[in-house]
């Protein structure tokens, strides 16, 4: 065993190597981009162990892993609470801990949000495939989730004066508490394929999430859909449900519409498809889809393009070194 590695104890629930900027390029031959829900949360992770915030780490879904560090390193825990431990002493989540070789990090089940991330100084350097270390679990692109016994390698080790930092509190994601998720998003491009009532439906209701689902889509319940004429009134070759249309390309953030069924289509999911996707949300609000849980309700906020990119240039300069306060 490398001792420029981490030893696999317990894997946790689909613990996964992810990268930003994912797997690009090949969607259109069946690979999606991958790479972490929250990349709020996974960026600032590795800022903190002074990686370059797209370097590869853990993805940590529901229930934690227990891993023993083969070397020193810096690491930094972000994301869903999931009470860490090191040596089977807290640490604090948001902040740099400089652990020791031989000791064991053990993450537990989520209190609040859905997704926890691990990084490590030098971060995570498994074998890129197709350019990227993202894990794609469901087809073992890039590798799989991980499994007791199994190593995984550190990369170059980083600045050994670097300075523990924690991350401005102002500057974290504030998962929900009440259980009610107020996710953006953006009308299009097919939302005149539902009545106009409807569309205004969609954006006062509570839709809950089902059990479900994962990384590939989230599933939803709520209201009925109510189709407009024209989904009726089509031409045979764009099938014969009113959530049918002649296959076009999915945005990330589609919410897909498979008969009464939404699915917000995220990191894992397919490129193209015969459904409509009246509504999408935009890459922004992607960190709350990664932290929301099964059980728990969205309520929909409609949001212009122009809105949707101010949040997306908001939320990168949260992931910033200007984030980090010295501990």
């Amino acid at each position: 065993m490398s001792s420029d590695s981490v030893h696999v104890l317990e894997p946790g629930l689909e613990t996964a190597v992810q990268e930003l900027p994912g797997r690009i390029g090949y969607w259109e031959q069946g690979f999606p981009p991958s790479g972490p829900v929250d990349s709020w949360s996974f960026r600032l992770a590795n800022l903190l162990v002074g990686n370059a915030r797209d370097t590869a780490a853990l993805e940590c879904q529901f229930l934690g892993p227990t891993l023993r560090l083969e070397r020193d390193v810096t690491l930094a825990v972000t994301g869903a609470d999931m009470s860490p431990k090191l040596d089977d002493q807290p640490i604090a989540m948001w902040t740099s801990v400089k652990a020791r070789a031989g000791q064991v990090l053990a993450l537990s089940a989520a209190l609040s949000g859905a997704r926890s991330y691990i990084a490590f100084s030098g971060g995570i350097a498994t074998e890129p495939v197709l350019g990227s270390r993202a894990v794609f679990h469901m087809a073992r692109i890039g590798g799989t989730a991980l499994q007791a016994g199994t190593t995984l390698p550190l990369g170059t080790h980083g600045d050994p004066a670097f300075a523990p930092k924690t991350v401005a509190e102002d500057a974290r994601p504030t998962l929900s508490t009440d259980r009610l998720w107020r996710v953006e998003c953006v009308p299009g491009p097919n939302d005149d394929w539902l009545t106009p009532d409807f569309n205004e439906a969609f954006f006062a209701a509570e839709w809950i999430i089902q059990g479900k689902s994962n990384r590939t889509g989230i599933r939803l319940t709520g209201p009925e859909f109510q189709f407009a004429e024209r989904a009726f009134d089509k031409k045979p070759e764009h099938g014969q449900d009113p959530s049918n249309i002649l296959d076009h390309g999915y945005p990330l953030g589609a919410v897909n519409l498979a008969g009464q069924t939404p699915i917000i289509l995220i990191n894992d999911a397919p490129s193209t498809g015969g459904f409509i996707n009246p509504f999408t949300v935009p890459s922004g609000a992607f960190w709350k889809l990664g932290q929301a849980r099964p059980g728990e309700k969205i309520s929909f906020v409609r949001t212009s393009v122009s809105e949707a990119q101010d949040l997306a240039r908001r939320l990168d300069g949260y992931a910033s070194p200007a984030s980090l306060r010295d501990v």
